[in-house]
C-alpha cells in the first residue's frame, strides 16, 4: 500500500485546513489508519486514528478542533483541522496498519511522505 498526504499549507490562526491520505495499491478499508505530526525539534506524535470500522480516537488538544473521518469509496481518509493554533504547525504524516491502532508509530507499516501545515499570522 502506498499512501500519499496532501492538503497542508500555511493559514492564520483560527483557520482551517483538510488534510488528505490516499491509497493505491490496496484498499484503505483494510487499514486502521493514523495521523502524527513532528514539530521542528520534537518526537512524532500520535494525533487522530480510525479504526477499520469507523470509531475514531483524537488527542486531548485537538478534540473539539479536528475530525477524522475515511471514505472508503474513493480510498481516502481525511483530517479536517478548524480553530487552528501556532502550536499546531507541524509535518502531518498519515500512517496505515493491519495490526492494532496504536499511538506509536513503532506499530505502522505503510506512511505517507508528509505535508507541512504552517499556522501563522
Amino acid at each position: 500500500v502506498q499512501l500519499q498526504a496532501s492538503g497542508g499549507g500555511l493559514v492564520q490562526p483560527g483557520g482551517s485546513l483538510r488534510l488528505s491520505c490516499a491509497a493505491s495499491g490496496r484498499t484503505l478499508s483494510i487499514l486502521n489508519v493514523a495521523w502524527f505530526r513532528r514539530a521542528l525539534g520534537e518526537e512524532r506524535e500520535f494525533v487522530a486514528g480510525i479504526q477499520r470500522s469507523g470509531d475514531t480516537y483524537l488527542i486531548e488538544s485537538v478534540k473539539g478542533r479536528f475530525a477524522i473521518s475515511r471514505d472508503n469509496a474513493k480510498n481516502t481518509v481525511h483530517l479536517q483541522m478548524d480553530s487552528l493554533k501556532p502550536e499546531d504547525t507541524a509535518v502531518y504524516y498519515c500512517a496505515g496498519t493491519q495490526g492494532v491502532l496504536s499511538t506509536s508509530p513503532d506499530f505502522y507499516d505503510y506512511w505517507g511522505q508528509g505535508t507541512q501545515v504552517t499556522v501563522s499570522s
